[in-house]
């Protein structure tokens, strides 16, 4: 007897189907906590800082990520010239965000600034690397030999100049009587220490900071270490609770000839906001930092770093109640 086989079931329809369920089922999961209707809208501000550094790049990435999570909410951004002008902004009510480090935001506390009560924040965002940069044939091999040099020292209102005074204090140097400071930003030291008009300069930043490669690009240059001066540092105020030993690795900047790990001091970076910042608002600005990691961090390498186990840490500030409400939603 002739058996005929049945055709074979193609399994394509249901696995067509079941991969619909899924993709569904996954787009419900990951809508995002505001419908569109109640996404904020308007516009805010954020002080970032030089337009070399990476506190611009970095709000020129979080600009455009917010543009994304919430079209009807423009992002102005407000070049400063770094931490302590961002901070006064903020208080002033000239800015609604800011980026500044935990140290300067600790010396302004410890120091009574106006509204200091008022600060809160959104996230820990990556660390500035303390970097002294020396031509690469420079006699200076450590801090304490910039004594009577020409040493650019960050403009004032930086987290920069803060920072540079309290390293050369580390190594045993008044900044005002025993070196020659300059009182300029990453915008012009590059120039001026290929100008030879400076002698070396101190930078505060993220990796890797583009002046700083560029500048390697025309210049032979060295980073000087400064991991030596972290002992130093410790109970010189509440601000040196902040400072932490970090390695600067070689392909930070791979045109400095003969470049090696380098031992250096690190510092975070906070966005910051007021008490008075609407809480849906900060809300989302807080989302969007988060969701933009792996965008920004391509271009601002230090941001990959940037995670929900991380930016909660805020230290010496509060978090504002609008960016814990989106790290309770995200179950942090």
């Amino acid at each position: 007897m002739l058996s005929v086989r049945s055709p074979r079931r193609r399994p394509v329809p249901i696995l067509v189907g079941v991969l619909t369920v899924l993709a569904v089922a996954a787009a419900l999961l990951w809508q995002p906590v505001f419908t569109r209707e109640d996404r904020p809208s308007g516009s805010v501000t954020l002080s970032t800082g030089v337009t070399t550094g990476v506190y611009a790049r970095y709000g020129q990435l979080l600009r455009g990520q917010l543009a994304r999570d919430a079209p009807g909410l423009e992002m102005t951004l407000a070049p400063s010239v770094g931490s302590v002008e961002n901070i006064r902004r903020l208080v002033a009510g000239e800015a609604d965000f800011a980026i500044a480090t935990a140290d300067a935001l600790a010396t302004y506390q410890a120091t009574g600034g106006e509204g200091a009560e008022r600060l809160r924040a959104c996230a820990r965002l990556y660390d500035d690397y303390l970097q002294l940069v020396v031509p690469a044939g420079s006699a200076v091999r450590e801090t304490a030999d910039l004594a009577g040099l020409r040493v650019g020292v960050g403009q004032d209102g930086s987290g920069v100049q803060l920072v540079t005074r309290e390293l050369l204090a580390a190594a045993g140097l008044d900044m005002e009587a025993d070196v020659r400071a300059v009182r300029e930003g990453i915008n012009d030291m590059p120039r001026m220490l290929e100008a030879g008009r400076i002698d070396a300069f101190f930078w505060s930043g993220g990796l890797p900071t583009n002046a700083v490669t560029r500048l390697a690009a025309r210049l032979d240059i060295r980073l000087v270490p400064l991991g030596d001066l972290l002992p130093a540092l410790s109970g010189r105020g509440p601000h040196s609770d902040f400072y932490r030993a970090a390695v600067m690795p070689p392909d930070a900047y791979p045109d400095i000839a003969g470049s090696d790990v380098i031992d250096t001091i690190a510092v975070a970076n906070l966005l910051v906001t007021t008490e008075e910042s609407d809480d849906a608002l900060t809300e989302q600005i807080t989302r969007s930092v988060i969701n933009g990691r792996d965008r920004i961090g391509q271009e601002v390498h230090a941001a990959q770093r940037v995670d929900l186990r991380t930016a909660i840490y805020t230290r010496p500030l509060e978090l504002h109640p609008g960016a814990r409400a989106y790290y309770r939603s995200a179950k942090v």
